[in-house]
């Protein structure tokens, strides 16, 4: 019979740990085996206990979430992370932490079971190979909790002010995050920004069309068409091999 994961909560308000508790309880396949109200405190109970999995706040006085989970991930045997928050905007930076999962405030049973579940499927993995650093996937707010959009499965990419809009098929999900910003950490070989506005898939892109007065655009594989900047159209033509 395979071990409970032993879980460390942190949390800087002592309700919040109380319901996890009581959570956790009811959802089974973990063991409590401690609980911290500040960041200092959780790395020493952490150091001390050795947990599998760590129930992680993101705002909290001094040491917060993010600078937690940054020291944790130095450890020899570093927890799995799941950040239990009130707040959907620290999401990208969850991104280079490698965490299981983000849950929203207030937590609902059936969500954190899955971010459990997640978890226990984290333990039987075994990684050999080097984090690639491009991002594969997005943690985007829908409703009251944040769904996992994988890269790969991006059409495409516009700004809107400080947020980007992720296409997804016939879905749409805005997500806080300047556009350059994100083009930053977007593998080259997947995607490909031609509008200062626009990050486009490259397999979504099925030609360029020139209007006979300066104008290009990138034809979709769904028939639509997108401008393209006049500062991307050496890039573009370059994907063409032009």
């Amino acid at each position: 019979m395979e071990q409970p994961l032993r879980t460390l909560i942190v949390d800087d308000e002592p309700l919040a740990i109380e319901r996890l508790q009581v959570l956790c309880r009811q959802i089974g396949g973990l063991e409590v085996v401690g609980t911290a109200s500040d960041g200092a405190s959780a790395l020493r109970e952490a150091g001390a206990l050795d947990p599998d999995l760590v129930l992680l706040d993101m705002t909290m006085p001094e040491l917060d979430g993010l600078g937690v989970a940054r020291a944790l991930a130095k450890a020899k045997n570093p927890p799995a992370l799941v950040f239990v928050t009130a707040h959907d905007s620290f999401a990208v930076e969850a991104f280079d932490l490698d965490a299981v999962d983000y849950v929203l405030k207030p937590v609902a049973p059936d969500r954190l079971g899955r971010a459990i579940q997640r978890a226990v499927a984290r333990r039987g993995e075994t990684r050999v190979e080097a984090p690639s650093p491009w991002i594969s996937e997005f943690w985007v707010p829908y409703r009251s909790e944040l769904l996992r959009v994988a890269a790969a499965d991006v059409d495409r990419i516009d700004a809107e002010r400080d947020y980007v809009r992720l296409h997804v098929g016939d879905r749409s999900y805005l997500l806080l995050q300047t556009v350059s910003g994100l083009e930053a950490r977007l593998d080259p070989a997947m995607f490909i920004r031609l509008h200062r506005s626009t990050i486009l898939r490259r397999d979504r892109i099925t030609g360029l069309r020139h209007d006979g007065l300066g104008v290009w655009s990138a034809e979709l594989s769904d028939g639509s068409a997108v401008r393209i900047g006049r500062t991307y159209l050496a890039r573009a033509k370059a994907m063409a091999g032009r």
